[in-house]
């Protein structure tokens, strides 16, 4: 293989006692993630998402009986930056490492990326908190709509799936690497955003505004609960205001990603779209 226009040699990893596979394989367990700082990415898309973003990829691995991927090997002849090392390794590595039915061709370690908090503050701030989100294909879903409307950063407290979950980082689709996500705890953090002139907004069946005639404009976070129990007690306290999506149909409720993307996609609309007839 030849990238950056230099020859770089990949290791080889065939045994499942390597301590560098038992050391990969480990992060799928979310101690040894908080204790190394590392996270695993599987597949093309994801790696190509990451390296594209600039994310610090530590390492490329690929099984060795497909070799590395065209789309992969193309984006790193092309002169994407990359200075990490390269590994194939077999078939049993590869299910060890990703801890799936069926292993994808290629995966990366990646060292979890360090948020700058100056991207929660600002006049027209757009910031979604999650607040118990347990499943995560709601909070990956979440990430992406948050990406998609061009929101400022995702915070996950406490009680959250944690962030590098591997089901997590599969269904965020690479748009973790677009736009901030911090965890946090929110005991400590919208406290902080009340006193720098942030609005915080939940969701409620009780409120008065729906989602289409509250204003999104200005310094924003939303803030969507647990899928069963919403938001826990200590961040009701802490909401100025609550919306309502409307439903004319006779279903009770959405689901929290698809209420969220709804939600978002009205800030959007009201902050990019909103035609001024006066």
């Amino acid at each position: 293989m030849q990238f950056h226009n230099q020859q770089r040699q990949a290791a080889v990893y065939s045994s499942l006692q390597n301590e560098k596979v038992k050391a990969m394989a480990a992060l799928l367990e979310k101690k040894h993630r908080d204790r190394s700082g590392k996270f695993l990415i599987e597949g093309v898309h994801l790696i190509q998402e990451a390296l594209l973003a600039g994310a610090e990829v530590e390492m490329i691995v690929y099984d060795m009986e497909r070799g590395m991927p065209e789309e992969l090997a193309s984006l790193l002849a092309g002169g994407v930056q990359y200075g990490g090392q390269y590994a194939e390794a077999s078939s049993a590595v590869m299910a060890k490492c990703t801890g799936t039915d069926t292993p994808p061709p290629v995966f990366g370690v990646v060292a979890k990326p360090r948020a700058d908090a100056a991207a929660l503050y600002h006049e027209q701030v757009l910031v979604v908190v999650l607040d118990g989100v347990r499943d995560p294909g709601n909070v990956g879903t979440i990430i992406r709509s948050a990406d998609a409307v061009g929101a400022d950063a995702v915070i996950l407290g406490k009680g959250c799936v944690d962030l590098y979950n591997p089901k997590t980082v599969r269904s965020t689709m690479g748009s973790l690497f677009h736009l901030p996500v911090l965890e946090a705890d929110l005991r400590e953090l919208l406290p902080a955003a009340r006193q720098r002139g942030v609005k915080l907004v939940g969701t409620s069946l009780q409120a008065s505004d729906t989602c289409y005639s509250y204003d999104w404009r200005g310094a924003r976070w939303l803030l969507l609960g647990n899928e069963s129990t919403g938001l826990s007690e200590q961040a009701l306290q802490l909401v100025d205001d609550n919306v309502i999506i409307p439903m004319r149909g006779k279903s009770e409720s959405l689901n929290v990603a698809m209420a969220a993307t709804v939600v978002l996609y009205e800030a959007l609309r009201q902050r990019e779209y909103m035609i001024d007839k006066t």
